[in-house]
């Protein structure tokens, strides 16, 4: 049995929202969101070299809301209305203050995010952070650092989730590649960060 193998098994402090927004107001707010944001493909160091990250991202936050990860520094641009909107939505559904997001447009299922953690120090030791999805439908996989027990949502267009508490210490988190899939998914990632001085 597998309890047999894994012993108790924390689960992850998610909230999960599968139908936070409508369909009418989830594809309205990807419409938006694609043409008002200014994309970039950064890209990343790897044993293989310097590699594109497989998806278009963006940063937008309050002045001071600097961000580093994976060796790439971001320096927030002014929010635009759509993602200052949403924002103010998410602050209220999760009772948190909110001075950042990091978007991620996956073009297609080709486009992907592999496994890791948010701990970068500015996050604080636990993050809160609340993930808006827009768009095209993509898996989205919690796996528990000690067990490897693995835990899926399907993020669907106007959903919310929320990762809270130990969850970024005690899981990895990850949006595979799903080759079938045709459309674009846009995903909002806000959290507070440190301000720098």
């Amino acid at each position: 049995m597998i309890d047999d193998i894994f012993g108790d098994i924390p689960q992850p402090n998610v909230d999960w929202y599968p139908s936070w927004l409508t369909p009418d107001e989830a594809a309205l707010d990807h419409e938006r969101v694609i043409a008002e944001v200014e994309w970039k493909q950064d890209t990343m160091y790897t044993p293989a070299g310097l590699t594109p990250l497989p998806r278009l991202t963006a940063w937008q936050g309050d002045a001071g809301a600097v961000y580093v990860y994976s060796g790439i520094r971001n320096t927030p641009r002014a929010w635009t209305p759509t993602v200052l909107k949403l924002r103010v939505a998410v602050e209220a559904a999760c009772g948190v203050r909110f001075n950042s997001v990091l978007l991620n447009r996956y073009r297609s299922g080709n486009d992907s995010m592999g496994w890791h953690a948010d701990r970068e120090p500015e996050l604080g030791v636990e993050p809160v952070i609340a993930s808006v999805s827009l768009g095209a439908a993509r898996r989205f996989d919690l796996r528990h650092n000690r067990t490897g027990a693995v835990q899926s949502f399907q993020l669907t267009g106007g959903s919310l989730l929320v990762m809270r508490g130990r969850t970024q210490a005690e899981w990895r988190h990850r949006v595979p590649k799903e080759p079938s899939v045709r459309g674009e998914r846009v995903n909002l990632t806000f959290r507070f960060v440190t301000p720098c001085s």
